[in-house]
This record gives structure tokens, sequence and C-alpha cells, in this order.
């Protein structure tokens, strides 16, 4: 349950690190009634306030991750929103995006509703909703945008599907148009994908598993930027991941087109080769790409053709997992290990601490229109204090989703969250 804290909060001692502004510099925040109150090198000591030493590590702004899969309604098995926001919490997550394939799917007013009276009363970090696109995520017709956007939605997309009609996507970004919502969409052909299991080329040859071309993420994405052009809506594609995609947003970006991109932070860390003897755990859709394509999409996210980095955060029983790798269900959580393995990149001097947490925070604050994701005052005192160079061995059995199903299981990884604060509450203190 998110509450304001009553006693004022300062962090002194502390880099504070804004990606918005550019801010780098060591100094104090107060947070008071939920919100900042001062941040900067020369604020003073207050006397009510309760006193976080960050011992000159970063804080920063609360990431914020868009598009996760938390469960609730329909598969408390595998998630729900309490065990969601609490591995946010533990990750430095103040925010979490929730997808809409849920049973029933998030397609009614009433849906959205439910899900935001019921974070209210179980979630330990906000949790936004994504509505669906299209009615019962078929792909046929159109959810009722503005309903659905008077009820809370944030943002309008259709989970791990995408919308084959080009008919009935370009009249739902022309109604997203008219009201000013941003489309979210899965790219990938359906029935060119269909039964595989991997990234399709030689290694899936060797290992004798169908695969799933990049082409197929590559041809929806450019029919989307047409009809783009076409309606002038505003477009996300929530993850790209080979090279070609790439160099689709990227053009379409030079034209003044308004679309942008996400990717997952294990695209961005992972290639196909770790699928090794058959290990489901990497069994992710879209699939684990080529060394070529992560390569490209690391400096897509440096240039700032990637827009958002996010979890991809999609549970899945241990028992869907335990299977013949062709049969096992895809998919891997994320939440909790959104950050850490989104470092890998900053220490391995690829991308700047900067440019990911604007990647993580900034950026999807400022396509959802949401309050977040700077240090300035009057913004929600939603916030992650990080210990950059941290070393540790992930253990699985310790993460704080429901499901464990993380590609990240024994890993070696470098920096962590030492504490998130969410409307001015610590919701994760690390111990």
């Amino acid at each position: 349950m998110l509450t304001h804290a009553s006693r004022p909060l300062q962090f002194v001692n502390a880099r504070l690190v804004c990606p918005a502004s550019g801010r780098d510099e060591i100094g104090s925040l107060l947070v008071d009634n939920g919100v900042i109150a001062e941040v900067g090198p020369d604020v003073r000591p207050a006397a009510r306030a309760e006193q976080v030493d960050c011992g000159g590590h970063v804080l920063a702004p609360g990431l914020i991750d868009l598009g996760a899969f938390v469960g609730e309604p329909g598969a408390e098995h595998r998630e729900t929103l309490a065990t969601a926001s609490r591995a946010a919490a533990a990750g430095g997550v103040t925010a979490i995006v929730a997808r809409p394939d849920t049973t029933p799917p998030v397609d009614a007013p009433e849906i959205v509703d439910y899900l935001t009276r019921r974070a209210r009363d179980t979630a330990s970090v906000r949790i936004h909703t994504l509505a669906a696109l299209t009615k019962g995520l078929e792909g046929r017709e159109m959810t009722e945008v503005g309903l659905l956007l008077e009820a809370g939605a944030v943002a309008f997309s259709d989970g791990p599907r995408s919308v084959a009609s080009a008919r009935v996507m370009r009249r739902a970004m022309i109604y997203a148009r008219d009201f000013d919502a941003l489309i979210c969409h899965h790219v990938e052909d359906a029935e060119l994908s269909a039964g595989g299991a991997m990234n399709e080329g030689e290694l899936a040859s060797r290992l004798g598993l169908p695969g799933r071309p990049a082409a197929a993420e590559a041809l929806v994405l450019e029919r989307d930027v047409r009809l783009v052009a076409l309606t002038g809506a505003r477009y996300h594609a929530s993850l790209i991941t080979c090279a070609d995609s790439v160099a689709i947003v990227a053009d379409a970006k030079k034209r003044g087109l308004p679309v942008t991109c996400g990717v997952s932070a294990a695209h961005l860390t992972l290639n196909e080769n770790d699928v090794g003897e058959y290990r489901t755990f990497f069994k992710l859709a879209p699939p684990l790409r080529r060394e070529d394509d992560r390569r490209a999409l690391v400096q897509a996210l440096a240039d700032g053709v990637i827009d958002v980095v996010c979890s991809g955060h999609d549970p899945q029983d241990v028992e869907t997992k335990r299977r013949p790798f062709a049969e096992a269900d895809d998919g891997a959580i994320g939440v909790e290990t959104l950050l850490s393995a989104g470092l890998r990149l900053v220490h391995g001097g690829d991308v700047t601490l900067h440019r990911l947490l604007h990647a993580m925070s900034t950026r999807p604050a400022e396509l959802l229109r949401l309050p977040g994701g700077a240090l300035k005052v009057g913004a929600p005192a939603d916030l992650a204090l990080i210990d950059l160079d941290a070393p540790f061995v992930l253990d699985a059995a310790t993460l704080k989703s429901k499901s464990k199903n993380t590609p990240f299981d024994q890993a070696r990884l470098q920096g962590r969250a030492l504490r998130t604060v969410v409307a001015g509450h610590t919701v994760y203190p690390y111990a």
C-alpha cells in the first residue's frame, strides 16, 4: 500500500544523478510530504528529518519498467501485484507499467479500475496499466480508447501479440492520435514466427530447433512506421531485438516521425549462444539474437536511437520451463535484475550511467506523461540509492518474484539498489 512518509527524509553525502537535467554532483536531497522539497549541493540539514548517509553512492530517480507481466487477474500462480512490486522495489524500480494480457484481458474500464484498487491495497510500488488495444487481444476490434484513458490507462498494447491487420492498426492509430494516446506494439509477424523456439540461424540448425527469423520483427515494424507516417499517431515498438529494426527506427526518427522503441536488459546483455545446451531459462520472446544484433542494440542505446530499457518481466511456472526446449514456455523474470544487468553495459564502457538511467527512468516517464524520472523540486520522491560497484552472484532462490525463471541465475553481477523510496516511504532497505 502506498502512503506518504509522515516524517521528512534527508539523503546526505549522495552522488546526485539526474538523467533529465544532466546533474551529477555530491549533495543532499530532502523529501517532505512525498515529494522532493530540496535538492543540490547546498541543501542545509533539516532538524526534523530522518538522515540517510549515502556514503557517496548514487541517488537517482526510481526506475520505471515499461511493460511487465504482473499476473493479476488470472495468473496469480505466476506472479501477483504484491510479489511483483516487492521484486521491483528490490531492484530500484519504483513504478511498473503492467501488461494487459491477463485473464480477463484489460480491455474494459472496470478492469483498469479493479487493478488500480487492487494495487492501492497490495502493491508497494506504483502500478500503471497498459490497456488492451483490441478487444480480447484478438486484433479484430478496437477497445474504447477514451473510456480506458478516463479509467486510468496510461497507454495501449496487445501485450505479446501483434495486430496482424494493417486496417485495424491504422484505425487504432487514428483513434489513439485523436486522444494523444501512446500505442505500445509487439512487433513480430505471428505466422512467420509460428513454431519457432529460438533465433533462426546456424545455431538453431545445429541444435535441431525451429527458428524465429528476425525478419518477422522488421516486417511488422516497417509496416507500423508507414502507418505512423499515414496517421501521425504516437507509436512505441515495445521490444526490438535486431540490427534491421534499429535501422528502421533510426530512419523513422530522422524523418521526424513520433516513433520510439524499447529493448530488454536481457537482449542487451545476452545472445543466442547463451541458450547453450537447451537452457530453457534463456528461451525468450522475442528470442535472443546473434551477437552482431546485440552489439547493434547496445550501440543504438548509446546513440539514443533506443529510448527505453525494460525488464521484459514474464514469470513462468517452474513446470512450464522443465520441458524440452521446443516445448517450454517463453519468458524470463527481470524486474529485480533490470538495474544490475543494465549496469554491465556501464562497467563495460559501452553506455554511460546517465544514458542508462535516462532509458530506465526519464524517458519512460516522458513517453507515458508520468510525473517522475527526475530529481527536481516538486517531483514525486520516487528514488533509488545505488551502489554501482557492489559485486554479487545472483541466487535465483533469493529473488522476490513468485517465479524464479531468470537467465541470470548464478551470474556475476556488479551494482545493486541499496534503498528504494516511493512517495517518500522506504519500500526496500538492502540489508
